[in-house]
């Protein structure tokens, strides 16, 4: 069996399974784990430290499914412009296996199969310990890195996604991985951010494309972000919902250069 080996343990987040539970068990601390209907999300991907609680969020939120869809940015710039990836994942807390069936039905178009893509990414990775943590189930996984985000190409990855979400009998759940605004003051971030926002809760992906062009704004993972949008409307769901919002600052009270973090659940 071909295996996806941690690429940022003991980095990102703990590298050992009894401290990596540990920082978990800090994420969740003031949160009640409670299921919702939910459709899609956005979840950042920093370190745990400084990201952690904000992601926690919208896992306490998310329902048990078959199958999560993780869509992340490509930020080592290695590989398939639009890669998915059918490895089985490793991380301190085990294995977690990718749904074939699902990614054969999605590659041949604008969707390669690559594993270079995906090698050294960190931004999906990241969210496997708070699957793993959060649900005892077995699950399975999509894992998409996304070096092209334009908007024609978030749309059809959406549109492809849908189709075939659609056509499964499965539950599927719809993350995307994505930071907000980078290395600006906590003030502006928290202005730019929210203003993003907004267009992300309703589901405006014309919107949200304007807004990032009118404030030239750092959000990483806009494309992720798009595609778990469409798909999610296309799958009937109707609006956002915002449940926590931080920056780094939060953690290392340096206000000059933040990165924000929103956990947004779509239903």
């Amino acid at each position: 069996m071909d295996l996806r080996l941690p690429a940022v343990a003991g980095q990102f987040y703990p590298g050992t399974q009894k401290q990596l539970k540990r920082e978990l068990n800090t994420c969740f601390a003031a949160i009640v784990n409670q299921s919702r209907e939910v459709m899609g999300a956005v979840v950042p991907h920093a370190g745990y430290t400084y990201s952690g609680a904000t992601a926690a969020h919208v896992y306490a939120a998310l329902p048990q499914a078959d199958t999560y869809v993780i869509l992340g940015p490509n930020h080592t710039g290695v590989g398939s412009l639009v890669a998915v990836s059918q490895e089985t994942w490793e991380t301190p807390l085990g294995e977690v296996p990718v749904d074939k069936e699902f990614v054969n039905k999605i590659t041949g178009g604008i969707i390669d199969l690559d594993e270079n893509a995906h090698r050294y990414e960190h931004s999906i990775e990241v969210q496997l310990p708070f699957l793993q943590y959060r649900f005892s189930h077995k699950f399975e996984i999509v894992p998409i890195c996304m070096g092209m985000q334009d908007e024609q190409t978030a749309t059809e990855i959406g549109n492809q996604l849908a189709q075939v979400i659609r056509d499964s009998n499965k539950k599927v759940v719809i993350i995307a991985s994505s930071d907000f605004s980078h290395y600006i003051p906590d003030r502006v971030a928290r202005d730019t951010d929210n203003y993003l926002i907004e267009s992300i809760l309703s589901l405006d992906v014309y919107e949200f494309y304007a807004r990032l062009a009118e404030r030239n704004a750092s959000v990483c993972g806009y494309g992720p972000i798009t595609t778990m949008l469409v798909a999610s409307a296309q799958l009937d769901a109707t609006c956002g919902t915002l449940l926590d919002y931080s920056t780094s600052g939060n953690v290392t009270r340096d206000n000059l250069s933040v990165v924000g973090y929103a956990g947004i659940i779509v239903e």
